[in-house]
Formats: structure tokens, sequence, C-alpha cells
């Protein structure tokens, strides 16, 4: 009684404190949502000055790079010297501008006198140059000057080139001086007697948008010094501190905008959290006694992974950082690994997810008894470990311990009733002094875990710093190719026919993706498709050139159409279901579909690939073997697989002119496919020897340069022999 007693005016008083508390939160709470407001505001305006900022140091890169494509060049060298003005107006002057929209181009000599000069697209005299020599001339004597110093044989080489930002006519510009340099051992050059390449590139509302484009900022432009500067702009200063101008846009206000959206809403809200408050008061006392029952538990559950009882993420991560803390002030290093299990998705679709847990049981198990108490062993997820070791001496130090935890799990793990033999990939990166950051020793050793699994998993990989500007890249190449996937424009599909012995009669045609890159240019297929197996795109990379293939070939007369798949789409059980869609899409006759693929594929054993190849073969499809020749295959394989076409590689054809060797090699290669009845097609024909020793030779159908190049559709549908529907159904009428 007396507890119940006294709860009682316990819960009065804490109603009455809570609504005391309620009322005045409801008083300020305008105004510090204002405040807050305001507070966001600002925050987000420093964002976007630093958004800007960054993108002008990306511009000022792109120039750079842009430049680099002509002055590292041996024709750029020998054409200079020699003063062949035509050359140098058609690739180092107005192409600049026609291309990359440099706005001015001087080509000086050893001596700084200007040899050529250009201006908005135009040539224009040389002596113009001494007009903007002034503005010019500290970059070009910086370059003279790096130029100049002797190379220090133990250090990176230093990249030549001077920038700046400079005022020309009253506009600001980015100004970028590079040497023309060979770009190989053919062409000498002895120091002291290099070109100069100057470029500019006035800092317009259009270079500003473009800028500005990339972080969703709207009303980009440039501000004079003579117009104020509001609170969103961000100065352009020279390397000697002078303000040039500055680039404005219109501020976002996310702050002021949100309170604006929310206020309606947020009045209806109180009054509902008023009388959602009353009611869970009166239900104050139970509420706490649970509570105050699952504190304990819910603090571990915070903290600690419920299958392992290891460390959780959230716990490492606090860790990591308190450790890095210590550390620096102990002067000691710390040595962070990435552990991911190999092939753990194999034994949870083998065995089941209880045989999966079980093994992550018994791996974190086996990591602990192998790690000194004093470091931490975390479970990030799934089968990702993470681990910290203190006071590592070197990297030796941590390499061993990596060898050691893999050792430890390859002995087999006993899994119910199953006796299963594992390995793991381990990532490995070390502090390397008092100002490392958490988040970046994280990442590093991520990028290492990346490397090791990609070169062939079941070992460990220590960061080195050129893994994490080769991922950088791919990445962008990644996220680029995902755009133009998506709609951006870009990717294309050229098509090269393919003729009949006689060379005029066209029995196909093979479609060869193409991808033209907006600032790369036309990026070589091999790059970009290795890119998307490498990161999961092949599939729909693949799907987007059959779906485009298909529909092109219907349009036409052309018996059949072929189309290159990946390896990695073979593999994938769904992947002869995919095909089928597109023809029943497209309305494609399955017989005029043809399917590329590598000989290497005939090696793999992999019943799902067998299972898809005779399923599309059931289907009507056929499937060719590419570059046959420079594989491993064998006739078992050939004759188990029941292909329906072998492609002679170009690189024997090529050499049929000059070696007899090659001419054996391709007779041999035309009669197994002969005995084998199956059709042969070679690639690379590019004389007229080469098509006569091979029709000779028995190929009958024949593709190269000879013949013809790759052609975009509407050159293709130009041909004899391969019109559209539309002119078909004209004909007829």
């Amino acid at each position: 009684m007396s507890a119940r007693h006294n709860s009682s005016p316990l819960t009065r008083q804490v109603t009455l404190t809570v609504l005391t508390l309620a009322a005045f939160a409801l008083a300020i709470v305008v105004g510090f949502g204002f405040y807050a407001a305001d507070q966001a505001d600002n925050a987000s305006l420093e964002r976007q000055k630093i958004f800007i900022a960054d993108g002008l140091k990306d511009q000022i890169a792109t120039v750079q790079r842009e430049q680099e494509s002509v002055t590292v060049w041996d024709e750029s060298v020998t054409n200079v010297r020699a003063g062949n003005q035509t050359w140098i107006e058609e690739n180092l002057s107005t192409w600049m501008y026609t291309y990359y929209g440099h706005n001015r181009v001087y080509i000086l000599d050893p001596a700084n006198h200007p040899i050529h000069a250009m201006q908005e697209g135009k040539v224009v005299e040389a002596s113009t140059f001494s007009e903007d020599e002034p503005e010019l001339q500290p970059a070009i004597e910086k370059l003279r000057h790096m130029l100049a110093e002797p190379a220090d044989a133990s250090s990176q080489p230093v990249k030549m080139v001077a920038e700046d930002m400079v005022s020309l006519g009253g506009k600001p510009a980015i100004l970028s001086v590079a040497p023309l340099v060979p770009s190989s051992d053919r062409v000498t050059q002895a120091p002291g007697t290099e070109y100069l390449h100057v470029s500019v590139e006035f800092i317009n509302d259009a270079v500003i948008g473009k800028i500005a484009g990339k972080y969703l900022l709207e009303g980009a432009r440039l501000v004079p010094l003579s117009q104020p500067a509001g609170p969103a702009v961000i100065p352009l200063v020279d390397s000697r501190g002078v303000i040039l101008g500055y680039i404005g846009w219109d501020q976002q206000r996310p702050g002021l905008t949100l309170v604006r959206k929310v206020a309606p809403v947020l009045a209806i809200a109180l009054l509902v959290a008023g009388g959602v408050l009353v009611f869970l008061l009166r239900r104050l006392r139970r509420a706490s006694a649970a509570l105050q029952t699952s504190q304990d538990q819910a603090q571990y559950l915070a903290f600690h992974d419920m299958l392992t009882g290891l460390p959780n993420r959230a716990l490492f991560e606090d860790r990591l950082r308190r450790t890095l803390l210590f550390a620096s002030q102990d002067a000691t290093r710390v040595a962070l690994l990435y552990l991911d299990l190999d092939r753990f998705k194999h034994v949870n679709d083998t065995l089941g997810h209880p045989a999966g847990d079980e093994l992550v049981r018994q791996t974190a198990a086996r990591l602990r008894h192998t790690i000194r108490e004093v470091d931490t062993v975390a479970r990030l997820g799934g089968d990702e470990f993470a681990i910290i070791l203190l006071d590592v001496r070197d990297v030796g130090s941590a390499e061993d311990i990596a060898d050691r935890l893999q050792q430890k799990l390859r002995e087999p793990f006993k899994l119910i009733d199953d006796q299963v033999f594992v390995s793991a990939s381990i990532g490995i990166a070390l502090s390397s002094g008092s100002d490392t950051d958490a988040d970046d020793l994280l990442r590093k050793a991520d990028i290492a875990l990346y490397e090791a699994k990609k070169n062939g998993r079941g070992r460990y990989q220590v960061f080195a710093g050129d893994m994490d500007d080769l991922l950088l890249r791919k990445r962008k190449v990644e996220a680029e190719l995902r755009k133009a996937l998506d709609g951006d424009g870009g990717i294309k599909l050229a098509y090269q026919p393919i003729f009949a012995a006689d060379g005029r009669r066209i029995l196909g045609a093979e479609a060869l993706i193409r991808w033209g890159h907006e600032v790369h240019g036309a990026l070589p297929a091999a790059q970009f498709i290795a890119i998307a197996e490498e990161r999961g795109l092949i599939g729909e990379l693949g799907k987007w050139a059959l779906s485009e293939a298909c529909r092109f070939a219907v349009m036409t007369e052309l018996p059949w159409i072929a189309v290159n798949v990946s390896p990695m789409q073979l593999r994938d059980i769904g992947f002869a279901g995919q095909v089928a869609a597109i023809l029943d899409e497209t309305g494609l006759d399955p017989s005029r579909l043809q399917l590329e693929t590598t000989e290497g594929v005939l090696l793999e054993h992999n019943d799902t690939i067998g299972t898809v190849i005779a399923t599309l073969r059931q289907s009507g499809v056929r499937i060719v073997l590419d570059d046959f020749g420079t594989g491993y295959s064998s006739l078992s394989y050939l004759r188990r697989q029941s292909i329906d076409k072998l492609k002679i590689d170009r690189s024997f054809v090529r050499l049929l002119d000059e070696d007899e060797s090659a001419c054996a090699i391709v007779k041999t290669l035309i009669e197994l496919a002969l005995a084998l009845k199956v059709e042969v097609t070679a690639e690379g024909v590019e004389t007229d020897t080469q098509k006569a020793l091979l029709v000779g030779m028995g190929c009958h159908q024949l593709q190269g340069y000879l013949l013809s190049p790759p052609l975009e559709p509407g050159q293709l549908l130009a041909l004899p022999g391969v019109s559209s529907a539309e002119e078909r159904s004209a004909a007829r009428a």
C-alpha cells in the first residue's frame, strides 16, 4: 500500500513537470526553429562554396589533361621544330578550341618567342602574344625554371606544367603552360630546347554553369569586381592573391524551406503529441519498470553481435578511434585488418543458412583465439570481420598475423554433419602517424581487401597508394557507364558486315559496342567491358547490346546478326530466358541471332554454361566461338558443346601474307571446322592476298577492313541487300 501510495504523487509530479517543460518548449520552438534554419542555411552555404571550389579545381585539372593530350606527343615535337604551321593549327591550336573550348593558344620557341597564336578558334599574328604576355610571363618563367632544374632520380617524376588564374582583357581565365615533349624514345630532346604550349580557357558563364551543374546549383554566373558580391560567391584568386572576379550562384536555403513546409504539419503534430503525451504518462509506472529491466540488455545489444558475441560495427568504430588516439600519444602504430570468407554464399546455398551461421560462429572463435587479448576482433556483418592490432612494429608484423589467421581458417570446419574447407581474403592497412584518420584507415583496408579478392582470394594484401587512384578511376568509369546505360548517351552499336567469298554478297553482320565518352573520347571496348564485368554491370550492358542489335536486325534484310556475350552472362542460368524474352519482344526469329563468345568458356566444366548453351541452341539461336585458335580448347570440348561456327582470330589472318606457318595454322583450323561440320569465318581480312588464300582454303565467310569497316546503322542500311523494312514495303508498292 505504501509503495502504491508513494507512486501516485510521484506520477502527478512527473506529469506536471513534463507539461511545464512541454509548454516552455512550445514557447521557444518557433525561435529555435528559425535559429536552426539559419544555421542549416549557413552550413549549406559553406558546402556549396566547397562544391564550387572543388569544381573549379576539377576544371583546372581538366584543362591540364586536355593540354597534355597534345603536348606529350612525338608528332608535336617534330612538327613544331619543323615550323609546320598547318599541322600546328590543326592539332595544337584550333583543335583545342573546337574540341575542348580553349579560347587562346600560343606556341613559344625555346627563347619564349611566339611562333604561333590562336584566339577564339582563329589563327592570328604571332605578335598578338605581346598583348597577353605581361599576364602570362610569370607562369612561363615558372615552367622554364622547373625544366631547368636537374631531375632527381630517387624521387617520382614531377609533372611539368605551370598553371594560374589570370585576367586577360578584364576577363578571368584558367592558364596552363606545358612543354612539348616526346612520347617515346624515337624523338630526342635536349634540356632547354623545349617549345611551350600556352593554353587559356576563359571562365565564362558556360564554364561556370558546367561546374555548378555537377552539384545541382542554379543561377551560376560570373560576378565582375565592379558588381556587389553577395554571400553565395567564391573569389577567383591568382597566384599572387589578387582577386580577379567571383563565381556566384543562387543560394540554396534548405533550413528556411523546411521550416515553411513543415510549420502547418508541426502544429498539428504538437496537438496530437499532447494527447499522446497524456496517454503515455498514465502508463509511466509500467513502462519505466519494463525499461529498467531491459536497459542492460539493450546496452549490450547496441554494441555486440548477437550471433557471435563479438563487438559490432558501432563498438568497433568507437574502439578504432580511441585506439588511434592513444597510439598517436604513445607514438605507436595500429594495423587494421579486414577479413572476408571466400565463397561464403556457396556454403549458405548448399548447406543452408544454419550451417552458414555456424561457420560464422566458429570463424569468430578462431579469430578470437588467434589474436592477443589486447587486440579487438569485430563482426561487421555477414561473413565480414575486422581486427584492430595494437602496437604493430611494421608491415611485416601485420603480415605475420594475417598469415596465422589464414592458416587457422584453412583448418576444416565441422558444420552439422559435413566437413567444410574455406579460405579468407584479408586487407591490411597501417596507421601512418598522429594524423591518421579512422575513416581513412577503414577505407584503405577495404580497398586492400578488394584487391586481395580480385587477385585470386585466399590471400592477404597490404594497402598501397596506387590502389586508391586505380579504384577511384574504375569507380568513375563505372558511375559514368551507369549513367550512359540509363540513357545519358554515349553508348551505341556499330555493325561490321560479313561477306561471302565473292566479297559482294552480305551474309550477316556483327554488332560491335562503342562508347564515345564526352571527356575521354572513344574508349576501347575491352577496357570498359572489363570494368563492367568487374563491377557487376556486364549483365545490364549485355542486355542493352542484345536488345539494340535485335531491334536493328528486325528492320533489315540481314540473314542474321551476331552479338558478343561475356562468359559471365553464360554463367547465369537465367540468360537463356532473357534472350528468349528479348527475341519475343523485338520479333526477331531466333535463327537470325548468333551469340559469339570466347573459347575459354569451354574449359570451365560448368554445368550451368552447358545448360544455357544447349537451351539457346534448342531455341534456334546459333553459338559462335570468337577469336578461335588463341585459347586452349580441345576437340572433346568442341564436340560436347556442339558449337555452330568458329571464327579464326585476326592475329593468324594478319600473317597470311608473310608467314607460311600462319598459313598452315589457318588451313588446319578451317579443315577442323569443316570436319566438325560447323561454319567458319575469318576475321581481320585486310588484303586481297589474304582474301584469296582464305577462299582457296575453303573459308567462305570473310570479315575485315578490306571488305568493310564497322558501320553506323544508316551506313549499313545503304549497302545492297540490307534495306530496311520501310524500304522493302515501298519497293513492293
